[in-house]
């Protein structure tokens, strides 16, 4: 069953969307990676909604670059989540997807995260920790993973003092 399905506005956004299937897939999350676009195919973004819905898909994961339509229209269609991945696409450097995307009218929100990349991992990450609040192993995973994160800090903070003895920190 897929729990999180993702929507590309555009093939050429795979790259900067790659890690959010990463991210899913590193947890065990079942997820759906497909290109559905609000402008040309809303149709398609329709029927997948639709169908996914009745699979129980639990979040959608949305991204899109310039009008960035696409996490509305499907916020249009679920009451299920969904989290918007503006992607920076034009001149404006992704400004225009951002205020798109997080500019929803009442009632139809879409959770907006960082652009590109970052975005796309935080997205996964949101979207693990709301499929968490009804599967306790998977938020076991979502905090060894966290602790592997401090960790990573601690260390680098410790190799660090060990290369500068002098310093305070």
């Amino acid at each position: 069953m897929t729990k999180v399905a993702i929507f590309m506005g555009s093939i050429s956004d795979e790259d900067k969307m790659a890690p959010c299937a990463e991210v899913l897939g590193s947890l065990g999350i079942p997820h759906l990676f497909t290109v559905a676009s609000a402008h040309r195919t809303p149709e398609r973004v329709q029927r997948l909604v639709r169908e996914l819905e009745d699979q129980g898909c639990k979040v959608f994961i949305c991204a899109a670059g310039m009008a960035a339509h696409l996490a509305g229209a499907v916020a249009a269609k679920t009451t299920r989540p969904v989290l918007g991945v503006p992607l920076t696409a034009s001149s404006l450097g992704g400004l225009d997807a951002l205020l798109a995307t997080v500019q929803m009218p009442p009632g139809f929100p879409v959770g907006t995260v960082a652009l590109d990349s970052a975005g796309a991992r935080n997205a996964a990450w949101l979207a693990a920790q709301i499929l968490a609040l009804e599967d306790p192993e998977l938020a076991e995973k979502l905090r060894a993973n966290r602790q592997k994160m401090i960790d990573g800090v601690e260390k680098a903070a410790a190799d660090l003092r060990a290369r500068h003895p002098g310093s305070a920190g």
